[in-house]
């Protein structure tokens, strides 16, 4: 699963490393329930090497989303946000149940200040979606995020339950009720980039579940632990350049053209539309390009206050931050080092990224994608190929398409 971004408006940062302005967070990651009822065998989460889940209880008490929400309210008023995400996450945020996570929504709503709009999202796997839950998480201004690897059957075999079962049954008929019945509450489609599936076809069979968006994310993979089709022993790169394979840089350039053919009308594609902002000179926000500094932060089950769940596939234990929000602020999480990197941008790349021409679009790639056990996360990221090709093929089209319209 992924976070999903709703631009906040921070208006009076503190003071932070490197001589910069810590940006606030406008982003809240709260996890709901800390078991999923599936058991997808790529996890990053359950199957990787963090395993701090174990130890933490299944669902949130009541007095921790109580002070979550406390928390949440009082970073706002002390930053003057305008705007302030909720991200209702897990495991599977639905086993919490759909009246729990609406009334933990007002709760936020209500001790948010005045002048504050709240954006909530939830993200599910889908298959626990009936028509009543999405009425209820609609009815309290809830969006649906839903995390599939594709439209068909055949994308999802990896996707099964605890008893090796698939998914998919279930999972297509709550996506589907979601568009037919509830369109407005439908946030769109997660979907991990699998180099091995036919590009098109995995394209064209999410458009057939109507999603008003798509999340196209390269999986959590870095120098140590690669990603699946880039070989454990490939060296960093020291500059951009050809001769490295790029199956995922192929793949999605392979969908952008088909969604750019089609005019971008059938729906959008987050990483592909951020892409082509940062080419033109404009604000983009998502961890996987651009320089913007990570303004989310993550609320586990026990109250724990961590860093993105993105950086437990590094290794065990690399999201902490030693905080809960009982004894804490989260302009204390500000302050952690592992945040304040996250947030100083071009300072915390390695050299050869800083030198790099595309470094004001790719900005290093997805911060836990640069991983290395012999050094941390002071490389480029693992994808810089894929990055590269991707960036530069959108370069093309944009060149391509500005030419023809003076001709």
């Amino acid at each position: 699963m992924s976070r999903q971004t709703t631009p906040c408006t921070p208006r009076r940062p503190g003071d932070g490393a490197h001589g910069r302005l810590p940006v606030p967070f406008g982003q809240f990651i709260v996890k709901a329930h800390g078991r999923c009822n599936l058991a997808c065998r790529y996890c990053y989460l359950y199957e990787g090497p963090d395993r701090t889940w174990r130890t933490r209880p299944a669902a949130a008490a009541p007095a921790v989303l109580d002070r979550t929400a406390a928390r949440i309210a009082e970073h706002a008023a002390a930053h003057g946000l305008r705007d302030v995400a909720l991200v209702l996450h897990g495991g599977e945020p639905l086993l919490a149940g759909a009246a729990r996570l609406a009334a933990f929504t007002d709760r936020v709503r209500g001790l948010l200040p005045d002048g504050c709009t709240l954006h909530t999202t939830v993200q599910t796997n889908a298959t626990l979606l009936t028509d009543t839950r999405i009425a209820t998480l609609a009815r309290h201004g809830i969006r649906i995020g839903i995390s599939l690897d594709g439209g068909l059957a055949a994308h999802n075999t990896q996707r099964t339950d605890h008893a090796g079962r698939p998914s998919w049954p279930a999972a297509s008929r709550g996506a589907r009720l979601l568009a037919e019945r509830h369109p407005d509450a439908y946030a769109g489609i997660l979907t991990v980039v699998d180099p091995r599936t036919g590009p098109v076809e995995l394209y064209e069979s999410l458009l057939a579940l109507r999603p008003p968006a798509l999340d196209l994310l390269l999986p959590h993979g870095n120098w140590t632990n690669p990603p699946p089709g880039l070989a454990a022993a490939q060296p960093a790169p020291t500059g951009p350049g050809p001769g490295r394979p790029t199956p995922y840089g192929d793949w999605l350039t392979t969908v952008f053209d088909r969604w750019w053919q089609a005019g971008r009308r059938e729906t959008r594609i987050r990483l592909f539309e951020e892409c082509i902002a940062l080419l033109l000179g404009l604000p983009a926000a998502t961890e996987s390009l651009g320089l913007d500094p990570l303004n989310a932060i993550v609320v586990e089950t026990d109250g724990t206050i961590e860093q993105v769940d993105s950086l437990k596939s590094a290794y065990d234990t690399a999201a902490a931050t030693g905080l809960d929000i009982f004894r804490h602020t989260f302009d204390d999480a500000l302050h952690h080092p592992g945040v304040a990197a996250r947030q100083a941008g071009a300072d915390a790349l390695a050299a050869v990224c800083r030198a790099c021409p595309l470094l004001t679009v790719c900005g290093g790639g997805h911060y836990a994608h640069r991983y290395r056990a012999e050094n941390g996360f002071t490389n480029p990221s693992v994808y810089c190929a894929d990055l590269e090709r991707l960036v530069r093929h959108i370069a093309g089209r944009l060149s391509d398409a500005t030419a023809g319209a003076h001709r």
